[in-house]
């Protein structure tokens, strides 16, 4: 195993770990600084668009225009791109609401759920807390392989998609965690259960490896990487930006959009 696929699975790891984080924030923090996470989402959904249409997107094309010519290799990175937005599209609407990982949750509903712990049903928030991190699970599983497959085509890039990736697993920590601490009264287990949600994403670049890595040609891996671009457009677009206007204050997830991209566009050409 070379240094670049360790380095991909490292990223991954990383990534998906977050989610730990979210719970330990909910547990130790008596509130959310709702500018820091309006920018700090809006700069993830920056940093994911940009590489997405500028970089993947574009090495995407060039293999698979390459292995199956102009015309060919331009409808083929489209119906990849697009299919990658269908994949995860699909992921999404089959997730009850109620459990979806989009719905992002603050330190401020951790208090609310303690009020709220009296009067529901603790089963009820047990099932909860479960359903939402399989729902991340499952969500967080091609977010694994996008990834890892990006930070095995370029490092650079896949450093910055893992560090967009694990600022928005943060508060989908938080959703695991929430339920789970009031319905048991037990931090460790829920956090164990919010930490145990962020290993799918490692689990699908160990599976990209395992799988996809020994028959990857330049057509395969055209088609693997514009799926991966629309996998980070859609989740951009469907999760990260309405989660950064929701706590939106004088434009700042606009802000922060603007400055993820400038970021990557920065780090691209210094590292051309």
């Amino acid at each position: 195993m070379d240094g670049n696929v360790l380095l991909a699975l490292g990223l991954t790891l990383f990534a998906g770990l977050a989610t730990g984080l979210g719970a330990l924030i909910a547990f130790f923090t008596s509130r959310t600084n709702k500018k820091f996470l309006s920018v700090a989402l809006g700069f993830s959904a920056g940093v994911m668009i940009y590489v997405s249409l500028v970089e993947i997107f574009v090495k995407a094309k060039d293999a698979l225009t390459t292995s199956l010519g102009e015309t060919e290799g331009y409808w083929m990175t489209v119906i990849g791109f697009f299919g990658g937005m269908v994949f995860i599209a699909l992921i999404d609407r089959f997730i009850p609401k109620k459990n979806n990982p989009h719905e992002v949750k603050t330190v401020e509903d951790v208090h609310e759920a303690e009020l709220n712990s009296k009067v529901i049903d603790e089963q009820k928030l047990m099932k909860m807390g479960v359903f939402t991190a399989l729902a991340i699970a499952i969500h967080n599983f091609p977010e694994g392989i996008a990834t890892f497959m990006s930070a095995i085509q370029d490092p650079s890039v896949g450093v910055a998609i893992a560090i967009a990736v694990a600022i928005h697993n943060i508060p989908e920590g938080i959703a695991v965690a929430v339920p789970i601490y009031f319905a048991t009264g037990n931090r460790k287990k829920s956090f164990k259960l919010s930490f145990l949600s962020g290993l799918a994403e490692p689990i699908g670049a160990v599976v990209a490896y395992l799988i996809l890595m020994p028959f990857l040609t330049d057509t395969m891996f055209g088609i693997i990487f514009a799926a991966v671009a629309g996998i980070m457009v859609f989740i951009s677009l469907d999760e990260l930006l309405p989660a950064a206007k929701k706590y939106d204050e004088t434009h700042l997830s606009i802000y922060g959009l603007v400055a993820g991209m400038a970021v990557m566009a920065l780090s691209l050409l210094l590292l051309a």
